[in-house]
């Protein structure tokens, strides 16, 4: 049934996503048109089988009220997935300042002169949703880049493709820099064996002077050798 002068009823029915032994809520919004307050009255043919939150209230002038329908957990799938329940929104003026405690059954019977609507809901099972569908290989992130072919023969790469390919290439801005410091660590490098040669030709000069003076290399000497040696080790390890 359409939306009453009183309350629009959104959804016009009530739609559940079926599933066996779970509890399945889903909602309806009355929103008041009117500049009245509107008291309404929600009813089912099977109340044992849903609960309603709130059941009864009163909507203000130009506001809306939400209401919960809460189907309990079915042990049996319905034949067909069809469901013959149905609901009755019964709505009517009231006096302003009227709250939900004050609501009365008679405040719904025409006879006494009410302004009184009344809109049938119907109950419809809906497929459950699917969970998310695996990621097909090469179609998701993670895929590699991909190349279509024009038709004259051109292979056309995707804008995935060519942002790698950006990113891929922008390390070569800094090409001048690396070469200029391993240039200079070459160097530093070609310094220092230079000077451990001159060492060392100096050391040999000294231990053949030593030879022929004592007949052996002085303490000091061999001291001065392994510093040379460790310094040179420490150089090498830096470049």
């Amino acid at each position: 049934m359409s939306n009453g002068e009183l309350l629009r009823i959104e959804p016009l029915e009530l739609q559940f996503p079926f599933e066996l032994k779970k509890q399945i809520s889903c909602s309806m919004q009355l929103t008041n048109r009117t500049d009245s307050y509107v008291a309404f009255k929600v009813k089912t043919t099977n109340p044992k089988k849903y609960c309603v939150r709130p059941n009864t209230g009163v909507v203000l002038p130009h506001s809306t009220c939400d209401v919960i329908v809460t189907m309990q957990a079915q042990k049996e799938s319905p034949e067909d997935m069809q469901c013959r329940d149905k609901f009755l929104l019964q709505t009517a003026v009231v006096s302003p300042g009227t709250t939900t405690k004050d609501i009365t059954p008679e405040m719904f019977n025409r006879e006494s002169g009410n302004l009184v609507e009344e809109s049938k809901l119907r109950v419809v099972y809906v497929p459950p949703p699917r969970p998310p569908s695996p990621v097909r290989e090469g179609s998701e992130e993670g895929s590699s880049p991909r190349a279509s072919v024009s038709d004259n023969g051109t292979i056309n790469q995707t804008s995935e493709h060519k942002t790698f390919s950006r990113a891929y290439v922008e390390p070569k801005e800094n090409t001048t820099e690396v070469k200029a410091l391993v240039s200079k660590l070459t160097e530093e490098k070609n310094s220092v064996i230079q000077q451990n040669n001159k060492l060392q030709q100096e050391l040999e000069i000294l231990r053949r002077g030593s030879s022929r003076n004592r007949g052996g290399i002085p303490f000091l000497y061999v001291i001065i050798v392994g510093l040379v040696g460790m310094l040179l080790g420490y150089l090498l390890k830096k470049t």
